[in-house]
């Protein structure tokens, strides 16, 4: 959540998502902030008693957008054309974008080109009222639950390229905190509502299975 950023001047890689104050919404981000600090993160993602679990999802995705847009925007001088000429998590995992609309077929590109595509793309959805509703009374789309797993498994690569090729300048920025435990929380969650296919986590399957076994 945000607050594990206090009030660092940190820069940001896109514009941050507000979700409106005194929206209903803003209300499940408060609740889940506040479950966030009692430090029990499997508690944390767990749909409130009496909340839709889509309503739920969204004010997550949008949470967890603004967090890997925080974490990204810390080393975006790390990661460049020259030392990242592909958008790769390790040696054996390379990611190609397509979109569906504007990019149709899969194209081979820099990183910091993928994480841009990427993160406005996903902008794009969370910006889209049809999508992601943000007046109280106004549904979710059938097709809700579909993309927000497929914004959410974009997400994951950016965690994935992080740790696999820009972990060293994590831990020169002293940040190493903030990325684990902003990882883990975002595992908690895709785990409790099976949001992410395992095969798509296997880049990270290991640290995957350290953050996450301490507390089952």
């Amino acid at each position: 959540m945000s607050f594990l950023f206090g009030s660092r001047s940190s820069k940001t890689f896109k514009p941050k998502k507000n979700i409106p104050e005194g929206s209903h919404q803003y209300e499940l981000l408060k609740h889940a902030e506040a479950t966030l600090g009692s430090g029990n993160l499997r508690m944390a993602v767990v749909l409130p008693e009496g909340e839709d679990l889509n309503e739920w999802v969204a004010v997550n995705t949008v949470d967890f957008f603004n967090q890997i847009n925080m974490l990204y925007g810390t080393i975006t001088d790390f990661c460049t054309e020259e030392s990242c000429p592909v958008m790769s998590a390790g040696p054996k995992y390379e990611y190609h974008w397509a979109d569906g609309t504007n990019i149709k077929k899969p194209i081979k590109c820099s990183a910091p080109k993928y994480i841009d595509y990427l993160m406005t793309w996903v902008q794009d959805q969370l910006d889209d009222e049809t999508l992601f509703p943000s007046k109280i009374g106004v549904p979710f789309p059938k097709n809700f639950m579909s993309v927000a797993k497929t914004i959410l498994k974009r997400l994951f690569r950016v965690y994935a390229h992080i740790y696999h090729q820009h972990f060293d300048p994590v831990i020169q920025l002293q940040e190493e905190a903030h990325l684990n435990t902003s990882f883990k929380h975002f595992i908690f969650f895709v785990q409790e509502f099976n949001l992410i296919d395992r095969r798509e986590l296997a880049p990270l399957q290991e640290l995957i299975e350290k953050l996450t076994s301490k507390d089952r």
